[in-house]
C-alpha cells in the first residue's frame, strides 16, 4: 500500500490543483520541497506537523511548538507514526527545534 501524504489522507483539497486551493490557499506542507522523503512523503506531506502555516481544525496553525498537542492527537500523525515504526519515524525536520527561549 502506498504511503499517503496528509492532503490525500485528510482530503483537504489544499494541494496544488485541489478543490479548495482557490478559496483557502495552497497548504504550506504541499510546497515544502526541503522535506521530501521525510517519513516517505512528498514535500512535507508526511511531516506536516513540523511545518508552520498548515490548515487544521478549521484554522491556520502556527509552528510545531504551538500546534504539537493537537497534531499528536491527529489521526494522520498517529497513522504515519505507526507506519514508519519507532526506528524510522521523524518527528521534526533536520535542525528544527521545539522552541527557543530567550535568556
Amino acid at each position: 500500500m502506498a504511503k499517503l501524504n496528509c492532503w490525500e489522507f485528510k482530503k483537504c483539497g489544499r494541494e496544488p490543483g485541489g478543490a479548495k486551493n482557490k478559496e483557502m490557499g495552497i497548504c504550506t506542507a504541499t510546497q515544502d520541497t526541503a522535506s521530501t522523503g521525510m517519513n516517505g512523503g512528498k514535500n512535507a506531506g508526511r511531516i506536516c506537523w513540523a511545518v508552520a502555516g498548515t490548515f487544521c481544525g478549521g484554522k491556520v496553525q502556527g509552528d510545531f511548538a504551538q500546534k504539537s498537542v493537537s497534531c499528536m492527537s491527529c489521526d494522520f500523525f498517529k497513522s504515519v507514526k505507526q507506519e514508519e515504526g519507532a526506528d524510522k519515524f521523524s518527528l521534526l525536520r533536520s535542525g528544527q527545534k521545539y522552541a527557543t527561549s530567550a535568556k
